[in-house]
């Protein structure tokens, strides 16, 4: 059930690892879609804008949630790509003690201040009492988050990219199923497809804990290896919290925008809500191919084999461009007929901004695909901290466009806030790489060896 990364084409594996990953990322956001679609449709506008004010606000704490636990995975990967089998199932059991610690701390926190969080992003009261019912049941379903989001990592860390796939795709039916009945049958408002969303993810988890425990062998733990090791729960934390803060730092600058575009009013909010949806689902290749850049270069950074790092990294660059292209072409003729997903075609004004804004999203994935690509690489590679500084930077510009464009040129400076963040991020990230990739080499040519790195605790 695991998958060697450290041998053949470079290319071949990094789109048959990219390819069950993109379709899980389809179904991900397709459920998440689906969300937005029955509130939109069968509960009104204000109850969407309401949902979707609170985008960012997830992003940050559930974007964290993600990081942390691909971080954690990271050292699996290299782990498995040394063939040191024990400290690989050591790095698995301390993530676990370190994702319960974690979900605990980080649920108290988010329920308790959710009030206070949605004044400051000064979310209209029109659509406030949605967005906190919405969004505080998603909170309470942080552990839920954890669970499959690092049971999912472990497994792709071990080269298996199809089996997430599969309990995601399950979940996603499950979620859509659960949505229609709360609201069409029980006649909840937004709780519906917060609870949905919450039960659905804690089924994907639940089943991937039964089947890892079923079919991994490699994973099978001895008593001894369960317990806590300071080494191991130290270099877990210098790589699973860097990835974290990079998401939620990230979002801080989302935040500051999205505060910006609650200021222009709800209409505008539900247009920006369909575009971000729309951008999300579109972009799901490009997200694909990052993601896997974190196990491959993990994994062939354990063997110690730089050249296949940098030869993988420029293949999914060149694909990562190829599929920019694409994806302009279908934002651009179909971006309008996807807006009805989500909108009424009576208002052609919040149709036109939705557009507006997507199509000028769709202008730079092309940098988006460096900023996906790079980073992932540079974080397998094991230097996260780079990441943080990355984050920073994609937070600074989004914060200016919602602090200072948002004022000076109104809806226009929400439309390039991506763009502009992207470009902040791959003027960082680009030299950052080739100062990575020189260390590297510099270490393996003084006779840097992945046992070091197993119990050294360092990058």
């Amino acid at each position: 059930m695991t998958k060697d990364m450290t041998s053949g084409k470079p290319l071949k594996l990094i789109i048959s690892f990219a390819v069950p990953m993109f379709f899980g990322m389809l179904f991900q956001q397709f459920y998440s879609m689906v969300d937005t679609v029955i509130v939109g449709r069968f509960l009104g506008m204000e109850p969407l804008a309401g949902v979707g004010s609170t985008n960012s606000l997830n992003f940050m704490v559930i974007g964290f949630v993600t990081g942390v636990c691909n971080g954690f995975a990271v050292p699996v990967a290299q782990m498995f790509g040394a063939r040191h089998e024990s400290a690989l199932r050591r790095y698995v059991t301390n993530s676990a003690w370190l994702c319960v610690l974690f979900s605990a701390v980080l649920t108290a926190a988010v329920v308790i201040f959710c009030h206070p969080i949605l004044r400051l992003l000064r979310t209209p009261e029109d659509i406030y009492g949605y967005a906190y019912t919405y969004i505080v049941i998603i909170f309470w379903g942080i552990p839920f988050t954890f669970l499959y989001n690092m049971l999912a990592a472990i497994i792709r860390s071990l080269g298996d990219s199809r089996t997430p796939v599969v309990f995601l795709a399950a979940s996603s039916l499950i979620n859509i199923v659960l949505d229609l009945v709360f609201i069409l049958v029980f006649h909840m408002g937004v709780e519906g497809p917060a609870l949905a969303t919450v039960i659905s993810q804690a089924v994907s988890g639940l089943v991937c804990l039964w089947y890892m425990h079923r079919r991994f062998f490699i994973l099978r733990m001895t008593k001894e290896e369960w317990k806590p090791g300071g080494s191991y729960v130290k270099k877990l934390c210098y790589m699973g919290l860097p990835m974290g803060l990079q998401y939620s730092i990230t979002a801080i600058g989302t935040l500051v925008l999205q505060a910006a575009v609650n200021s222009l009013g709800s209409s505008i909010v539900a247009g920006v809500t369909a575009a971000l949806k729309i951008n999300a689902f579109v972009t799901c290749p490009i997200e694909a191919l990052g993601a896997t850049m974190a196990p491959y270069s993990g994994q062939n950074m354990g063997a110690g084999r730089m050249d296949r790092v940098s030869r993988g990294l420029r293949d999914a660059c060149i694909c990562g461009f190829a599929a920019s292209a694409v994806l302009l072409g279908i934002v651009a003729l179909t971006g309008r007929q996807l807006s009805l997903l989500f909108l009424d075609s009576s208002n052609k004004e919040i149709m036109e901004a939705s557009y507006r804004l997507l199509m000028t999203t769709a202008c730079g994935y092309c940098l988006l695909t460096l900023v996906n690509v790079v980073r992932f690489t540079i974080q397998g590679m094991g230097y996260s901290v780079f990441a943080v500084t990355a984050g920073v930077l994609e937070m600074i510009a989004r914060g200016l466009a919602g602090a200072v464009l948002v004022p000076l040129i109104g809806y226009t400076g929400v439309c390039l806030s991506n763009v502009l963040a992207w470009i902040f991020a791959d003027i960082f990230l680009i030299p950052a790489f080739f100062y990575c990739r020189k260390q590297t080499l510099k270490n393996l040519g003084s006779g840097y060896k992945q046992s070091g790195l197993q119990e050294s605790g360092k990058a």
